[in-house]
């Protein structure tokens, strides 16, 4: 194959230094040659390596990356510059992201502590839910594969794996099984499933789990059968390597790590909701585990793997939309029977026609709280007050069999903190009730609902109160 070097010109590129140099590929800084200015950010040029036997499986790795990179946008992925001719030298210019990769941090031991790994969790899981939400799935998502940038924000690379519902898939084509990175590879990705965004969530599970123990939760296995244990295995509990991992720590990791893609979370944006809010995650008995799963347990899986049909998996964006984030506006302030109500029965609808969806109640505290007082004390008592009224107003909601959780804000700008919650937490559907006040004012003015209605990044259902009490008026008369 051809060789780049430093002070190389190719197809209007400067060759710079290299970067790296791996089995898979090698990367170069680069720059536009003959003056041309840059595109406002660094450039790299990944050339994949073709000698020593693997041309073949490189090649397909860099059309997949081709591809992914020119269909993708959005602040998790690089931006795509320009790509090479497959008959003369293939190559991809993108975007030089500055930071350091998830392996580093974790090197480094910054990543034991469980908010910083809740933290870079939540990292992971909302760059891979951006993917899934344009209906690709990255299926080698592992330490070295993300980057997070100085403010935070996480960047995944390398997609020579990935798949992509729009385009084909080329490394099914080839009629391989398990593709990916042992450590980290989902156990329909063992069977040769792909596709499926919870394969995602399992190998966020995996990259937790090592964070919070130290230890991969199945090892380095180099066989298919290795590989296939995780089909109907448990790793031991984290709680049973590190006691002081909290509950909900576990909760969350664990169920990343079930081996039926049903049982983990329906989706990234629900992984990345609990690491935002660990004292609202549910803690069951899986959480509170200290022993390993029991040898029979272990056995009756196996039984059931062994007979199992693994059927493809809906498009991405179809299971994102199966299990949506519902977030409903409580009032506090001047609110009616009928407007809490009518409320109620509006969430009570639409959780009705989306089975997988989850609830987040939310309330908003102004800084004209004409209860709140002024000291710590009295902040802590007013924010119990406000979960508790939150609490008693979703008694009235079938919400047994799938998760809620109580949220109390503080902002003066309740709007701003609606929409804030709304963009951070991946909601997919604000209800909250419509302004019946201020309508001469609201062309210069908007209300509340209207502006979340016009600013809002997600499906905005606004409810008018009707009050059921009109059912009791006296019968016209006979």
């Amino acid at each position: 194959m051809t060789r780049l070097a430093a002070g190389d010109e190719w197809d209007g590129f400067a060759i710079g230094e290299r970067l790296h140099s791996g089995g898979m590929a090698d990367l170069y800084r680069v720059q536009y040659a003959n003056g041309r200015p840059d595109p406002g950010f660094g450039m790299v040029m990944k050339v994949p390596r073709m000698g020593g036997g693997e041309g073949a499986e490189n090649l397909v790795g860099f059309e997949v990356e081709q591809q992914m990179l020119q269909s993708l946008h959005g602040p998790h992925v690089p931006r795509f510059v320009a790509a090479g001719d497959l008959a003369r030298l293939p190559y991809l210019v993108m975007e030089y992201v500055q930071g350091r990769t998830l392996q580093q941090i974790m090197e480094s031991g910054e990543a034991r502590q469980p908010e910083e790994i809740a933290r870079l969790g939540r990292g992971l899981a909302r760059a891979a839910h951006s993917l899934h939400g344009q209906n690709a799935v990255h299926l080698d998502l592992k330490p070295a594969n993300a980057i997070f940038r100085d403010n935070g924000g996480c960047v995944l690379l390398d997609f020579g794996l990935s798949w992509h519902a729009h385009y084909p898939d080329l490394l099914a084509e080839e009629m391989r099984v398990a593709i990916g990175s042992p450590p980290w590879i989902a156990p329909e990705q063992v069977v040769g499933v792909r596709g499926d965004p919870r394969s995602d969530v399992f190998a966020i599970g995996v990259i937790l789990y090592e964070m919070a123990t130290g230890e991969l939760p199945f090892g380095e296995p180099q066989t298919k059968g290795g590989m296939r244990q995780r089909l109907w295995m448990d790793p031991a509990p984290p709680r049973a390597l590190r006691p002081e991992i909290p509950e909900w720590l576990q909760e969350v990791i664990l169920r990343c790590l079930e081996p039926e893609a049903a049982m983990r979370y329906a989706s990234a944006a629900h992984l990345a909701f609990d690491l935002a809010h660990p004292a609202q995650v549910r803690v069951t008995g899986r959480g509170r585990r200290t022993v390993g799963t029991r040898w029979t347990t272990h056995f009756k899986r196996w039984v059931k793997a062994a007979g199992m049909h693994y059927q493809p998996s809906p498009l991405p964006v179809t299971r994102i939309e199966d299990a949506p984030i519902v977030m409903v506006a409580v009032p506090h302030e001047d609110v009616t029977d009928a407007t809490l109500y009518s409320l109620r029965q509006a969430v009570q609808r639409s959780l009705g026609i989306r089975p997988g969806a989850r609830l987040a109640c939310v309330t908003v505290v102004s800084g004209t709280d004409p209860t709140a007082a002024g000291t710590a004390a009295d902040e802590s008592a007013l924010h119990r007050h406000h979960m508790e009224q939150l609490r008693l107003w979703a008694r009235g909601i079938a919400t047994e069999d799938r998760q809620v959780s109580f949220h109390v804000l503080e902002d003066s700008d309740v709007a701003r903190a609606l929409l804030g919650y709304a963009e951070t937490n991946h909601v997919s559907l604000i209800v909250l009730g419509a302004a019946t006040h201020g309508l001469a004012m609201r062309r210069w003015i908007p209300t509340i609902p209207a502006r979340v209605a016009s600013e809002a990044p997600c499906s905005v259902l606004l409810v008018k109160q009707a009050s059921p009490f009109r059912l009791l008026a006296d019968p016209e008369p006979a």
